[in-house]
């Protein structure tokens, strides 16, 4: 295996496990979001982590397909993580953190769409790409929303 593909089974791996963090943070939100904006964010929070849960699965097959075995326990995603912060109180809060969180994760996404190409896995940046417009307008509508 050269480098590049260990180098972009590496980004693949990072990619999952700030996207199941993510997950989990959104699905915690959904739970216990409260306020006068409640049904609005119970709403958006639920959309958010279904597809965060939909992506986890498509990551970890790249992962496979490139000849590696994905991470498969929490630890193991949270060792591909960045570390999880305070818990959020106020419905703000949780925006504030989940726009934080979208925009580490696009970080690491354009990151890995180079290594990827680099690579010469075309399919992987094609998957990365997806992701990071999804985030992207994810992005845009919460910061939106917190003007």
């Amino acid at each position: 295996m050269t480098t590049a593909s260990q180098t972009n089974i590496a980004t693949l791996k990072d990619v999952l496990g700030q996207t199941f963090r993510l997950y989990v943070q959104t699905h915690g939100y959904h739970w216990n979001v409260e306020g006068p904006n409640f049904r609005q964010l119970h709403v958006l929070f639920e959309a958010q982590y279904q597809n965060l849960w939909g992506a986890l699965d498509e990551i970890a097959e790249r992962i496979r397909i490139q000849g590696a075995y994905a991470p498969g326990t929490v630890a193991g995603l949270m060792a591909h993580a960045e570390a999880e912060d305070t818990p959020a109180q106020s419905a703000e809060d949780m925006m504030t953190k989940l726009v934080a969180g979208h925009e580490a994760l696009a970080a690491t996404l354009r990151d890995a769409i180079g290594i990827a190409g680099e690579a010469g896995d075309e399919v992987s940046a094609g998957i990365l790409t997806d992701r990071l417009e999804w985030h992207e307008k994810e992005l845009w509508m919460m910061k939106s929303s917190l003007r």
